[in-house]
This record gives structure tokens, sequence and C-alpha cells, in this order.
């Protein structure tokens, strides 16, 4: 085990080490030469442990991985250009983007959003740090987690480019908000393991005991983040009071997509919807919505077109089942929406839209004072509810049978108690 991972900096906030976080082979799932090898939960462990460690060592002793140079057509680069223009629309096709940016959307996406925000120019920033730190980060996400990759994180970034543009919003924001809510949207999920929280607790994950079971992946990816923005020195031009402001807010923002915490943020947006005290000229209510943006922008997939929102759907469960087949393949209890057997991704994605993003989105809606946009997505997750009751099993579906309850039974279970940890 690699042990307390975290760096202490001059802000005095803990940061992890880049490639601090286990790598967990999914292989021996499908090697049945080593079916009876692998039988405790000490071996468990060291699976976890052992390839991200060796990665980590690597990066240790000065030996940084060397991306490969890509030499894209001139075509597919004038694509992708194309494609930046409409960045802003709903409809941004980011499967299309990644495909043609070779593997590269969020670095892309994200260097283009800094220069159209007018970041780089606000906070002087150098455009080759910040690709430097960019890379840092999309080669931080593992490319083999079917949703908890790069692609989610440009996905994400693209939709939280989408809030930050509404009306009531907008006018209010600064160039630190722009940069935070890009920031966090981007490194939210960084260094994901492909596993929930409670996954982690169960096999006495480092982390789990590091961060006492609280919030365990947010603060990973939250101090992986700060660790990458100091290796990189992005923001070392920056008075010592601002980088720890920074550092701090993000962690705020990253640590509100954590599910659990669904109720609390919901609980407070619809307070101050009641009672119309929002007053956005103040820092901590600009702060609270853009929380709320990352959260929105966090589960957005059922407010996409349907073609979209299909395959990320397919996406997470597809994760889902994985960790499912690794706590059966080690004897452990397999977690609520992890049982492909019993866990439909109809019954799944219904559950999730009526118990999880339906209320969040209505809310969403009230701010915007029912936007464009708004009115677009919660149409889009009307259909898309609707194309999931179609496809469930046909014992499920129809009338008052038990069809929505089914579906609604693994969401009523994450909302109660907060077991899934993650978001289909």
């Amino acid at each position: 085990m690699l042990g307390d991972v975290r760096l202490r900096g001059q802000t005095g906030v803990p940061a992890e080490r880049r490639g601090s976080y286990p790598f967990i082979d999914f292989r021996p799932l499908n090697n049945t030469t080593h079916s009876g090898e692998i039988g405790t939960k000490k071996k468990v462990k060291r699976l976890l442990s052992f390839q991200r460690y060796f990665h980590a060592s690597r990066l240790l002793r000065g030996i940084v991985p060397q991306a490969p140079l890509h030499l894209l057509d001139e075509d597919y680069l004038g694509q992708a250009r194309h494609m930046l223009s409409k960045v802003g629309m709903w409809d941004f096709d980011i499967f299309l983007f990644d495909r043609l940016t070779n593997g590269n959307s969020l670095v892309t996406l994200l260097c283009h959003l800094f220069s159209t925000h007018g970041l780089i120019h606000h906070f002087k920033l150098d455009m080759v740090t910040l690709h430097r730190f960019l890379v840092m980060v999309q080669e931080d996400y593992h490319s083999q987690n079917p949703y908890h990759n790069a692609v989610h994180a440009a996905d994400v970034t693209q939709a939280m480019h989408c809030y930050l543009k509404e009306p009531k919003l907008a006018s209010f924001l600064t160039p630190l908000d722009i940069m935070l809510g890009l920031l966090a949207a981007a490194a939210h999920d960084v260094d994901h393991p492909g596993v929930n929280q409670p996954f982690l607790i169960k096999t006495n994950h480092h982390l789990a005991n590091l961060y006492q079971n609280m919030s365990v992946l947010e603060n990973h990816h939250w101090r992986s983040t700060i660790g990458m923005l100091r290796e990189s020195r992005l923001l070392a031009h920056l008075p010592k009071e601002m980088t720890q402001d920074i550092e701090q807010q993000l962690g705020s923002l990253i640590l509100a997509t954590d599910i659990n915490r669904q109720n609390e943020f919901l609980a407070r947006l619809r307070t101050h919807l009641h009672n119309k005290d929002l007053r956005l000229e103040d820092g901590r209510d600009r702060h609270f919505m853009l929380q709320i943006a990352l959260k929105c922008a966090d589960i957005c997939n059922p407010c996409r077109v349907w073609e979209m929102s299909k395959q990320w759907s397919e996406r997470v469960c597809e994760e889902f089942y994985r960790q499912g087949d690794l706590e059966q393949k080690f004897e452990l209890e397999i977690s609520p929406l992890c049982n492909q057997q019993k866990d439909s991704i109809p019954s799944i994605q219904i559950g999730f839209m009526t118990y999880i993003v339906e209320p969040l989105f209505r809310e969403w809606a009230r701010f915007t004072g029912n936007s464009a946009l708004s009115e677009n997505m919660l149409s889009h997750l009307a259909h898309n509810k609707a194309q999931w009751k179609s496809l469930l099993p046909k014992p499920h579906r129809g009338g008052s049978g038990g069809g929505p309850d089914l579906a609604g039974q693994g969401a009523e279970k994450e909302e109660q108690t907060g077991t899934r940890g993650d978001t289909p």
C-alpha cells in the first residue's frame, strides 16, 4: 500500500500525488487459470494496489509517461474546430468530438473554453503550462472505465459551460467563478477507479481509512486536483491568498458532487427559491449556485438527446455490473444496482430519473425562470424516461403494475441509505 500519500503544501491543504489511487484490474475476472488463486480480502487489496503503485513509482523516479504523437488528418481537425464553434449547443456530441480529437476531448475543450472566456488573459496563464496541467488531468482519468473516464469529464465540462451561460447566472459571474466552474467540472472525477465508496470501505482500502469513510472518492478527486495544480505550477504566479481560496473553493465544488448529499443541496435550493432570497451579487450565493450547476452537469445524461443519453446509460450500467462481478468473484455482498441478473438498465435508469434527476432539474428550471435550455432538458428527460419504460421487461410494463415501483427500488435504496455512491 502507498499509505498516506498526501502532500502538504504551503497553503496547508493536503494534496495527493498523481497516481496515488490503486489501479483496479478486472482482467482476473476473465482469467480462469487464476480463478482459485484470488479469494481473500487481503489478496483483493493487493490487486487494488500494485499496478497503480507501479505507475506512481515511475513518476517518483522521474520517468514521465510520454504520450504518443498522433498526426490527425486535416479534415478531422477542421471538423473538431467546427464543433467547437457550437460548443454552447445542448446537442453537442462529445463522443464524436472525442473521436475527432483522437481521445483528447478534455484537453482540447478546456483550452478552447479558457480562451473564449478570456481566462488565459485575465489570470495571465502560460498556455504551455495550462496545456501541461490539462494533459495531467486527462491522463489521470482511467480510460478502461466505461463511464468514469475523461470523456465523461469533457461531457460534464461542456454542460457546465452551457449552464454558466444561463442569463439568470451569467451576468453575475466573475472570471474566478467561471474558472472554478470549468476546473471543477474537468477534474471532478479524476482518478476514479470505477468502483464506488462502499466497495472501498468493505475492502478496507487505504483511501477509505484516510478519509474516514466520508466522501472518499470526492475527497480524493479534490486532493488529486490540488496536487496536479501544484505540480504543474499553473497558478504559482498568483498571490498566495488567491491560490488558497481557489483550492478551497475547488474542494467545496467537487465535494458537492457526492450523491449522498443530494437531499441536502436540493432542500437548500428549494428553500432559497421559496424565500426568493438568492442574492447572486453575494459571493456565497454565487458559489452555492455553482455547486448546483456542477451537480446538474454531473447527472445531466438523462437530459441529453436519446442517442447520447442511451450510450451513457449503457456505459454506467456496464461499470456497475463490472463491480458486481468483482464482488461476486471475491465473495463480497453485491452492491445495489450492480447485479446484472436482477438490475436491468431500464429499471436502473427510470429509478435514477425519478428520484434523483427530475427533482433537481425541476428546481434548476425554477431558478433559470424556465429558460429555453431548461425546457429543452426537461423535454429530453421526459422522452428518455418514456423510452426506457418501453424497454422494460414485459412483466413489469404498463398500468399501475410493478414497473415504476420496481424501477424505483434501486434509486429509493440509494437515496435512503447512500449505498451506491455513483451516478447512473
